[in-house]
């Protein structure tokens, strides 16, 4: 096959390097793509949001199926019209997109389901915030009802920031939502699903605070680790069963069915109960880059027998190691991420037996001079394969402690939970 990746970040890396070791494909193409994906493949200057570049793209190069890797492209219709043009795609339609383009649409149909999840109090009006604010005990939680990159949600003990936060919510969209907190540890769990069926892959665990010990702003994401402990056959079963089974039943009936990743938020609480956070529509970062290298079957064959509807009868398989990636972002990050930075020692990669690690690039381009600067928030990961959990996450260690990029930060505690 000719792939076409949709995306630039480290997410679209680790799809373009899984499916450049795939059987099944010829060659992979990304666009925008990046630093990474330009050494896995061929990047071409079209924008994620093109949608019409896109189709041009895809048809120009003949392409077999389309892997849409962030969400914006996916809510705006680039799915549909993809299929229109009768390319298949790994990426739900416009309407499955809603799970993630709207918090509200997804409670609803949770609800509908009867998936476990957090209560959920509906604002539009200013004037009713504090009696909203009065049903729930600190910490609340704040979510705008659009997609705002990772930064929608403000979650606090202090009134005073929850009442701003809600005011704000409602001053920039009409309304805005407060949620019951859910305590326990959290979980995601990357679904590869359509109408036939689904694949679960190994379940992984994010680390969204900056800084260590899980302190400081929340952010993209700052590492994570799979197969992820807390993550047990227990809980596996009553997920399944409770959110997967109920959601799968829900999206093969639609009249154009999901077909794609549904990323399944957990929240596992301490008697083993999962509650769903959020639903994703597509592959997390940095799950994505933990999660695709447990894959030993053929991704390509995975992710095209979804786009048709044939997941059902593809034979996949998943290996019994653990993994562990580590981001390095830019100085400022994630407020004010300063770009065009030199980076060094991304050459490093270890092969030693059982054992790997190497670099998955994100906010990075190479300059005119074949220099590699940084262009992002979150640069690169180092990302570590082996058997056992403590030693990926050593070996991920290894690889990121040798890059040089000025200002730059990574977290000195990913997979603490784990270990």
């Amino acid at each position: 096959m000719e792939v076409l990746i949709v995306g630039s970040g480290g997410r679209e890396h680790a799809l373009a390097l899984s499916l450049s070791e795939s059987d099944s494909v010829n060659h992979v193409h990304s666009c925008p793509g990046n630093a990474g994906t330009a050494v896995s493949g061929t990047n071409h200057n079209v924008d994620s949001m093109d949608i019409q570049g896109i189709i041009n793209l895809a048809k120009r190069l003949d392409i077999d199926l389309v892997v849409v890797g962030p969400e914006a492209p996916l809510v705006a219709g680039l799915s549909d019209r993809l299929l229109e043009e009768e390319i298949p795609c790994f990426g739900p339609n416009s309407i499955g997109a809603k799970l993630e383009g709207s918090k509200l649409y997804a409670k609803k149909i949770m609800q509908s389901a009867k998936v476990p999840t957090a209560g959920l109090i509906l604002i539009e009006n200013i004037d009713r915030i504090n009696e909203s604010l009065d049903n729930y005990s600190p910490p609340w939680v704040v979510k705008r009802d659009v997609l705002a990159g990772g930064k929608g949600v403000v979650v606090t003990s202090d009134r005073s920031e929850a009442f701003n936060a809600l005011c704000n919510g409602i001053e920039l969209d009409g309304k805005v939502l407060l949620e019951e907190f859910l305590f326990g540890e959290e979980a995601s769990v990357l679904v590869v699903m359509d109408e036939s069926g689904y694949v679960c892959l190994p379940a992984s665990q994010d680390h969204k605070r900056l800084l260590d010990g899980d302190n400081g702003p929340n952010t993209g994401g700052m590492g994570a680790y799979a197969p992820a402990p807390i993550y047990t056959p227990a809980v596996e079963q009553r997920t399944i069963s409770e959110i997967i089974e109920p959601m799968h039943h829900f999206l093969r009936n639609q009249d154009v069915p999901y077909r794609g990743c549904l990323y399944v938020g957990l929240m596992i609480d301490e008697n083993g109960a999962p509650f769903v956070v959020e639903f994703n529509v597509r592959f997390g970062d940095p799950e994505t880059q933990v999660t695709l290298p447990l894959i030993s079957s053929d991704l390509g064959e995975l992710l095209m027998s979804c786009a048709i509807g044939k997941i059902s009868e593809c034979d996949y398989s998943i290996s019994s190691y653990s993994s562990a990636t580590i981001v390095l972002t830019s100085e400022g990050y994630p407020s004010n991420s300063i770009s065009g930075r030199v980076i060094n020692g991304t050459e490093i990669r270890i092969e030693e037996g059982e054992i790997s690690a190497f670099v998955h690039y994100a906010g990075t381009v190479i300059s005119d001079d074949g220099t590699l600067v940084s262009n992002g928030g979150r640069v690169l990961a180092a990302t570590g394969i082996a058997p056992n959990l403590g030693t990926a996450v050593e070996a991920a260690y290894e690889v990121i402690e040798n890059i040089e990029l000025e200002g730059s930060y990574f977290r000195k505690d990913i997979a603490h939970k784990g270990l």
